[in-house]
């Protein structure tokens, strides 16, 4: 290969795409934008991407809500002694924004005398 020259290897490889707002663990910040992640753009993102599994995106950022956790831990364990506030970070900005976004949670979630979530809860936090 010269100067004037492409190596033929290089152009046939596909660019990578771009991670999005994607956690940097182990410190659980965004890659794009260092706030805490989920920050809000990546919960739009994920809002978007389990709009038709809600119980699912419950599923899955509580198995995230575990390894931040451990993660978190195993950089100083003295800041992950409270993970009240790891909870609703990764927890419980869907619960307060399932009214107004019909179907986030199951609708027997939506009955009286259910506890956890409904009226109260208004906080925009994405």
């Amino acid at each position: 290969m010269n100067g004037d020259r492409v190596c033929a290897s290089r152009v046939d490889r596909p660019l990578p795409a771009p991670l999005g707002h994607v956690p940097l663990r182990p410190f659980w910040l965004c890659r794009v934008c260092g706030q805490s992640w989920p920050c809000g753009r990546a919960k739009l993102d994920l809002l978007a991407d389990y709009q038709d599994s809600p119980l699912n995106l419950f599923i899955y950022l509580a198995g995230l809500l575990h390894e931040a956790i451990d993660d978190l831990h195993r950089l100083n364990a003295s800041t992950t002694g409270e993970v009240r506030g790891l909870f609703d970070r990764f927890l419980g900005w869907p619960a307060r924004g399932r009214g107004r976004r019909p179907g986030l949670l199951p609708d027997s979630a939506d009955e009286p005398g259910h506890v956890g979530g409904g009226a109260g809860h208004e906080e925009d936090d994405l």
